[in-house]
């Protein structure tokens, strides 16, 4: 239960991120980035009270837990699923594993969508350090033509759960189960290892495919002559390793760029 202050304060939050949906509004209307997560479902429910015109889409990922996928599916059917030309796994195999020093994949399976619109995210800088410095309004770095607006930049985590019981909104039971944050899974950004040894108990059909597609870029790797693999003896091992987070260094994102 939120103290009375902290309700408050998340009242008037919502009146002012509903005032600025409403002045920078476009004449075609926002493009809602949706992700499912508590976040993206506070954002359309602010979108739809403010009275916006807006439509919402989910970058399917294809390696989203499969409780968040079907969250979206079951709550929020009118969400436009955008799908991806390969998946991720796939593009794997031929690309590299992804770094955190070189997520290739969050531009190709997240931040895809919404050229030439004016986008509305669920960024918040409590989120993280490197979020603490997000302004209100962004140009995207790698497209012109799109650009952000954070309208709960400046919500709190608390502020964010605040709202979802006061409007009694549905979310994803991957909360209740102990997530603070929903995302793809094994994600080199998530350093918690013990969360990933998890999600991987949760849904070993998904560790069979991980393990099954490392050993693909193994034996791929091995066949062009690739240096970089020497440190491993299989792909399983690449997989292990890739998984520990020990690759998340400036020096080992190199390997990537080999033919």
């Amino acid at each position: 239960m939120l103290k009375e202050a902290q309700l408050f304060e998340t009242v008037d939050k919502v009146a002012i991120a509903i005032e600025r949906l409403r002045t920078f509004e476009p004449p075609e209307g926002y493009y809602l980035a949706f992700s499912g997560g508590k976040d993206s479902c506070v954002i359309k429910q602010l979108a739809i009270e403010s009275g916006v015109k807006f439509d919402a889409h989910y970058s399917v990922t294809t390696i989203d837990p499969p409780d968040l996928v079907y969250f979206i599916r079951e709550h929020h059917p009118d969400v436009i699923w955008e799908r991806p030309e390969v998946p991720f796994l796939k593009k794997l195999v031929t690309k590299g594993f992804p770094l955190r020093q070189q997520r290739w994949c969050c531009q190709l399976y997240k931040e895809n969508g919404g050229q030439g619109r004016l986008v509305l995210t669920g960024i918040r800088k409590a989120e993280s350090r490197s979020r603490h410095n997000r302004k209100l309004v962004e140009h995207c770095l790698t497209d012109s033509s799109k650009r952000f607006l954070h309208f709960i930049i400046d919500w709190h985590y608390e502020d964010v759960w605040g709202f979802i019981r006061d409007r009694k909104l549905p979310y994803c039971k991957l909360y209740d189960e102990g997530w603070t944050r929903i995302g793809c899974l094994l994600c080199p950004m998530q350093r918690d290892i013990a969360l990933k040894k998890r999600q991987m108990e949760m849904y070993p059909a998904y560790e069979k495919a991980f393990r099954q597609a490392f050993r693909r870029l193994y034996a791929r790797r091995k066949e062009a002559g690739a240096k970089s693999i020497e440190r491993w003896q299989n792909g399983d091992e690449m997989f292990e390793w890739w998984l520990s987070g020990k690759g998340n260094k400036k020096d080992d994102s190199l390997w990537l760029f080999e033919g």
